[in-house]
């Protein structure tokens, strides 16, 4: 009858069968609204937490308060039973979005101005310290996919580049969340260490810039670390974090082809090349270097980028069980702290050779 084909939860006709053709959506997405909402609460409250602290990027203070959210009694029962359906699709899918809409914070004129010993140097520190990282954290006995996804977000632009990763080599969701912690803590680290360096290294403001876009991991803690030595140090600190940020696509790219290529001789359903959303990346870092956009559409592009991210970001860090994190927690810190020191005196040596 019409009436039962329309309400069937697998045809084409219905609401159900609509909803069950886009990628990532359950049927009964009703139950994703708990856990959205939750993180839109949250995100406000990361937003109030910048805004009286300028220092800490709402970006970490998300993730602090999904680690607060998740292991509070008064709290984490909500978050692993209702809300938890609506917070893995934040960490999942509103991570991509923030990632397509990262492209527009990226200019490729910009770059280009550094001029190509810089873009060399700075191309030399994600490479060096994507290796050097990777082969650090499987020394303390962590995980290849940990190793990957550590590696990328220290060496490229942090929870983004993870987020990234770990679509395109098809890694669980659920093991990005160590890594996106860990890169959250060492990018918080950053902020408060670097620039009490900064007079002891006899560093000029555009060298402690440079420093900063080198080796900090993500774009909001770029900022907050560099803006403690003035505009015009943070000025160059966002033109080098950006151009890391570039190498996104690339990175990703070989990552993808490495990874079909293991499906194949595997016998594994061969993934794409470069997920979608990484060319949506792309797509948007070349209509900003146009200049063709104004001022507000790139305005309102960024808001919207920091609630994707940080909607993604709480998400992810709700779903960090502090007793789970001891068990690994310890060498996975070690690692991490070891990774942040190689990438530290990389992006140092990078930064004095840019601005000598």
């Amino acid at each position: 009858m019409p009436e039962k084909t329309s309400k069937g939860s697998s045809g084409s006709g219905g609401d159900g069968g609509r909803r069950g053709r886009w990628p990532g959506l359950p049927r009964d997405a009703d139950r994703l609204v708990p856990g959205l909402l939750t993180a839109a609460v949250a995100l406000a409250g990361a937003f109030a937490v910048h805004a009286a602290v300028p220092a800490l990027p709402a970006m970490t203070a998300a993730v602090a308060l999904g680690l607060l959210a998740a292991n509070l009694p008064g709290t984490a029962a909500w978050i692993s039973g209702r809300a938890r359906p609506g917070l893995d699709f934040a960490g999942k899918h509103l991570m991509r979005g923030g990632i397509i809409l990262l492209g527009l914070k990226v200019s490729i004129m910009d770059i280009l101005d550094l001029g190509w010993l810089a873009m060399v140097l700075i191309t030399g520190v994600v490479l060096l310290s994507f290796g050097g990282t990777y082969v650090l954290v499987r020394l303390f006995r962590l995980p290849r996919e940990t190793a990957l996804l550590v590696a990328t977000g220290f060496s490229i632009c942090g929870a983004s580049a993870i987020g990234a990763m770990a679509a395109v080599r098809r890694i669980r969701h659920a093991d990005t969340v160590l890594p996106v912690a860990l890169v959250t803590l060492c990018g918080t680290l950053a902020i408060g260490l670097l620039p009490l360096l900064m007079h002891p290294l006899q560093l000029s403001p555009e060298t402690f810039g440079a420093w900063t876009g080198a080796s900090v991991h993500d774009v909001g803690q770029v900022v907050a670390t560099a803006q403690t030595a003035g505009t015009a140090a943070l000025g160059i600190a966002v033109v080098v974090k950006l151009t890391r940020v570039l190498l996104l696509a690339p990175v990703v790219a070989v990552a993808g082809m490495h990874h079909r290529a293991t499906a194949v001789t595997t016998q594994q359903t061969r993934p794409p090349v470069v997920p979608l959303f990484v060319l949506g990346f792309v797509a948007l870092v070349a209509l900003r270097s146009t200049g063709w956009l104004p001022g507000g559409v790139l305005d309102a592009g960024a808001g919207l980028q920091d609630i994707l991210l940080g909607a993604a970001l709480f998400g992810l860090g709700s779903a960090v069980r502090i007793r789970a994190l001891l068990h690994t927690g310890a060498r996975a810190l070690l690692a991490a702290l070891a990774a942040w020191l190689l990438i530290a005196l990389l992006g140092l040596a990078a930064a004095l050779l840019i601005t000598g």
